[in-house]
């Protein structure tokens, strides 16, 4: 559904991309891990439009994503974005709807707010909390506001951002299920960035490994411990040697 081949980006004199070359398959779950700084989020704004390539091809369907009416585009994807990035001077209600409230989506505002609800009850949230404020919720639960937010629209292909990032491992094991359960039951497409481990078994079908702008593995999970590959093994099981060189 997706397909990278040789993108490359350089922001000044600081190559980021050198050749990702990726393909991911419709109804699948893709995660890319990485060290920070390695080009993982450049690559999602790269397949988003929202950063253009230096070199290569980046294709949605077969076609190039630098060609497509922008609007009807954005339109098929959901976010969940890192720290969950709500607005808070909305309610959580339209905080949910914030895409079904304008643009080619808008709905009337009743219908908006039902719609809200139900993507509140399907990440665990109760209606009480729609009329609520970012501010009076807890990290965990504005991570499940926007999980909400990503799949209201009933998008086909869903990205999420370190969607654990900040969260207590038993509240992030709770949002893990909840994404692979949501991929699952909606046959999205979904494209994960993350370095915890814990996520990426928990809802990657497959794995690419990105380091140096280059995918340096990609595979099944199941075949993930197995690798043989250096730069992999050295990452997933956190160890300070090896050919990825820890900042100090």
């Amino acid at each position: 559904m997706i397909a990278l081949h040789d993108v490359h980006k350089t922001f000044g004199s600081n190559p980021v991309l050198r050749g990702v070359t990726l393909e991911i398959a419709s109804g699948t779950s893709m995660v890319i891990i990485g060290g920070s700084g390695t080009g993982k989020s450049v690559t999602l704004k790269c397949i988003l439009g929202l950063v253009t390539p230096d070199k290569g091809t980046i294709t949605l369907d077969g076609q190039d994503v630098t060609k497509v009416e922008r609007e009807a585009f954005l339109a098929r994807f959901g976010m969940l974005f890192q720290g969950a990035a709500l607005f808070d001077s909305l309610p959580v209600w339209q905080n949910v709807a914030f895409r079904l409230l304008r643009g080619r989506l808008r709905k009337p505002r009743a219908e908006a707010r039902e719609i809200a609800i139900e993507k509140l009850r399907r990440v665990g949230l109760t209606p009480d909390q729609a009329d609520k404020f970012p501010a009076e919720l807890s990290g965990g639960m504005q991570k499940r506001v926007g999980l909400a937010r990503a799949i209201c629209a009933e998008p086909e292909i869903i990205f999420f951002d370190e969607p654990t990032t900040g969260l207590d491992p038993i509240m992030a094991g709770v949002i893990n299920d909840l994404i692979r359960e949501i991929v699952t039951e909606m046959g999205v497409t979904a494209m994960t960035i993350t370095h915890d481990m814990s996520s990426v078994r928990a809802i990657a079908d497959d794995v690419a490994m990105l380091h140096d702008g280059v995918i340096k593995w990609n595979g099944p999970v199941s075949d993930m411990d197995n690798s043989g590959d250096p730069h992999l093994e050295q990452f997933i099981h956190g160890r300070a040697e090896g050919p990825i060189e820890a900042v100090r």
